[in-house]
């Protein structure tokens, strides 16, 4: 008996500045395909929080063992066959490289929205470690995607929950089609 081929894992990030969207949407995405879902913000060590909740931004230094442990669980789901909706800033492009580098067929989705707009969906969030002063400093340290990356959709936040869920809802399935 032949057994049917069983499809490489998928990684689907979901990446852009703070209060874009991205755990949210990547959870949504998530239970929309059957996939694991997990927010690089549970990554952070307490030290990386207590410093970002005192608003200082974090360094590449500070991002080191937190990209380390992220990238090292989400090899473990690898080898468990398992496909990964993630939320994560994304901000740089060699950060984002690493991903890349894992075995899974890797796809971002990069949430694009006024500074403005996102500045008012933090002053409502409740309860999150990351204060609202550090949003110039994401914006700052965003690499938009490189002409190199095409393996990044570029996606509109600034819209309705649902339609935006929808987009990336849609581009995920006719992306898992292709391969």
């Amino acid at each position: 008996m032949i057994k049917p081929v069983q499809p490489s894992p998928r990684l689907f990030i979901v990446m852009g500045v703070s209060g874009t969207g991205k755990s949210s949407l990547a959870k949504q995405l998530a239970d929309e395909l059957s996939i694991i879902f997990l927010d690089a913000d549970d990554f952070h060590s307490v030290q990386a929080k207590k410093h970002m909740a005192e608003n200082k931004p974090l360094t590449d230094e500070m991002r080191k063992p937190w990209l380390a442990a992220i990238l090292t669980h989400l090899n473990s789901l690898y080898q468990q066959g398992k496909s990964v909706a993630l939320a994560y800033s994304g901000l740089k492009s060699a950060h984002r490289q690493l991903f890349r580098e894992l075995c899974f067929h890797c796809h971002f989705f990069y949430l694009i929205a006024d500074k403005d707009v996102i500045a008012k969906r933090i002053a409502q969030r409740e309860s999150h470690f990351f204060s609202p002063d550090l949003l110039a400093s994401q914006f700052a340290a965003m690499q938009a995607p490189l002409l190199s990356e095409t393996d990044v959709s570029g996606i509109n936040s600034e819209r309705p929950f649902l339609l935006v869920a929808n987009e990336i809802n849609k581009l995920a399935q006719l992306l898992t089609r292709k391969v």
